[in-house]
């Protein structure tokens, strides 16, 4: 999944050759998962048409504020346009957009849309190279990027003029890797590794048997989700688990034991940033695996257990530069509990959760918890999605990140 995906981009496209690449420019962010709608300059028109870029965004294409076909029909509001992109790209900005833009001109829709954006604002210039370089031109661009707009910088190659030399759009791939990156660089664990277990651990009695706990793995999941999203380059290990997640920054590793996910843990730790050990895993595991299903004779079965290793303690004891974080999931006393595991696994965070409340523990969507630092600092949240709950905890990780 790109960093794009679920994003509202609304693509602005002006009057210039170029205009035919946006059709594939379209596709692309389509299939980055992003949602896409296209506002147009009436002359753009010409170049590429409303149809087919509507077609390929799954959305109507606006070109002026109203339906000139249908003088009943309700406005185009470009204000309405402009809340809702989370991203806006002109492409292809020709100079005499670029120059509008610049200087507040107002006489399409697109320029009112432009006018009325709170979101970032990516603009492709596409012109013939002396138009690039015209001192106006270069003023626009100073303007623009002044106003905290982004330049997709053109490329030199061979233009509608005949000519060869600067000023060339972008190709499409190009266009969406830059604004991919630029968004990445922007973001607070762009350049981190970060560790995540998730899920529980089965430990075999025989081949057919296995002692579990109820962990759904949902708090692991969603932690590994907002990471991914924060920039951050995750190893995500987890027991059986029916989640799923799909995104280019997240490496899933499927275990299944208590000793599995702790050789995969300590096989990542020393290159990771940070590590959130959110498995349920077993505490106890049969000290005897039978080779075959063991039959049901008698009345009773004895197991015989053995402790299973403390993947966080052993975390604990080696850790250097990682920021790690621990989950105490506790019926009784559990702000006390939760501060000794704290202090006894040398843990940056731990986050506390209980049973008691309801709504929060396993196979919950929501969970409420509280997060206890090492400096004995205690932050309670009300209950919440757990999707929420996982960015308020990477926001106190974030905090001792920067620390």
């Amino acid at each position: 999944m790109s960093i794009l995906s679920g994003k509202n981009i609304l693509l602005g496209v002006s009057a210039g050759i170029a205009a035919y690449k946006t059709a594939s420019l379209v596709r692309l962010f389509i299939k980055k998962g992003a949602n896409v709608k296209v506002v147009m300059t009436p002359a753009s028109k010409d170049f590429v048409t409303p149809l087919t870029l509507s077609t390929l965004s799954k959305n109507p294409v606006h070109s002026s504020f109203t339906n000139e076909e249908d003088e009943n029909a309700s406005w185009n509001n470009h204000v309405e346009l402009g809340l809702w992109a989370d991203l806006f790209i002109v492409a292809p900005a020709t100079a005499n957009t670029l120059s509008k833009m610049a200087n507040g001109s107002c006489d399409n829709l697109l320029l009112a849309t432009y006018l009325s954006a709170k979101c970032p604002v990516y603009f492709a210039p596409a012109m013939d190279l002396d138009m690039y370089k015209h001192p106006s031109t270069l003023r626009s661009f100073k303007l623009l990027k002044d106003f905290g707009n982004i330049i997709i910088p053109a490329t030199s190659g061979e233009l509608a003029s005949g000519l060869v030399g600067e000023g060339r759009m972008a190709e499409p791939e190009d266009i969406v890797s830059f604004i991919e990156n630029h968004i990445l660089d922007q973001l607070p664990l762009n350049g981190k590794k970060v560790l995540i277990t998730a899920g529980p651990t089965y430990e075999a009695i025989d081949p057919v048997r296995f002692i579990g706990n109820h962990s759904s793995g949902k708090m692991g999941f969603e932690l590994a989700k907002v990471s991914a999203n924060l920039g951050g380059e995750v190893i995500l290990i987890t027991g059986p688990s029916h989640e799923k997640v799909t995104h280019s920054l997240i490496n899933t590793i499927p275990v299944t034991s208590a000793q599995q996910m702790y050789d995969e843990v300590h096989a990542h730790f020393n290159n990771v940033n940070v590590a959130i050990l959110s498995a349920a895993v077993a505490d106890y595991r049969p000290k005897e695996v039978a080779d075959q299903k063991i039959k049901k004779k008698d009345k009773t079965l004895t197991l015989e257990l053995e402790k299973t290793v403390d993947i966080l303690a052993s975390l604990g004891e080696i850790k250097k530069h990682q920021c790690l974080v621990g989950f105490a999931l506790e019926t009784n006393n559990e702000l006390e509990n939760a501060k000794a595991k704290l202090k006894k696994k040398n843990l940056n965070l731990i986050v506390l959760n209980s049973l008691n409340d309801k709504g929060a523990g396993f196979k919950k969507n929501t969970n409420k918890v509280t997060i206890i630092d090492h400096y004995d600092n205690i932050t309670r949240y009300e209950l919440k999605p757990k999707s929420e709950v996982a960015k308020d905890i990477l926001t106190e990780i974030i905090k001792q990140l920067n620390a």
